[in-house]
């Protein structure tokens, strides 16, 4: 064990934590809910990561996304994956730079136990559900967290026994409700609970 492994072995206790490290995830996209999800999950223990996502790192992503200045221009994969890696550097990392379609998404999460659906287009929300919901554990998902204020109404909505869904189901993105960091973060990190939940389980602490 490196010292991060350490140090969240004696919060959440050992087996807790090789529970999490034998789980692998899949994040299809790495933007706004796909970078902030990533870092919650790798804090709270997880370490095998499939990212995908093609774009690159633009100064309107820095506002919501972890991500940095210096980093502008970068494949968000990639530079994802070494922001990741300052956090712990023994990380199980697949960063995949490819565009998701309805061809490749089944074959490219295979090897993922669950996945978390990242994406801004609700068409590709839809289409990444739509191939993967018969096949794996859980799918978490997120729909409606743009703009600012009440914040409460990002909830949690079971649709299926393997699909959450995070979000008020009805604020989109528009030029008068963009994406802002603060709501964009709790989802992310609904979501990231959600799967650490449904791993361990209720809070049990050896």
């Amino acid at each position: 064990m490196n010292l991060f492994e350490k140090s969240i072995s004696e919060i959440i206790g050992q087996t807790n934590l090789k529970k999490l490290q034998q789980v692998r995830i899949g994040i299809a996209g790495a933007g706004g809910l796909g970078s902030n999800c990533a870092f919650n999950l790798v804090r709270s223990g997880f370490n095998q990561l499939l990212i995908v996502d093609f774009d690159t790192i633009e100064p309107s992503n820095l506002n919501r996304q972890f991500y940095f200045y210096h980093q502008l221009g970068q494949p968000k994969v990639k530079a994802l994956k070494e922001n990741l890696m300052q956090i712990q550097p023994d990380l199980q990392i697949q960063a995949i730079e490819k565009r998701l379609e309805k061809n490749n998404i089944k074959e490219i999460f295979k090897s993922c136990d669950i996945v978390v659906e990242a994406f801004d287009q609700a068409e590709y929300k839809a289409l990444l559900i739509q191939e993967l919901l018969e096949e794996k554990e859980l799918i978490v998902s997120a729909s409606g967290i743009a703009g600012w204020g009440q914040s409460d109404e990002l909830i949690t909505h079971l649709i299926r026994k393997n699909l959450i869904i995070i979000g008020d189901l009805k604020t989109e993105v528009t030029d008068d409700m963009p994406p802002i960091s603060p709501k964009v973060n709790i989802a992310a990190a609904k979501q990231a609970d959600i799967i650490l939940e449904y791993v361990l389980g209720r809070c049990n602490v050896e």
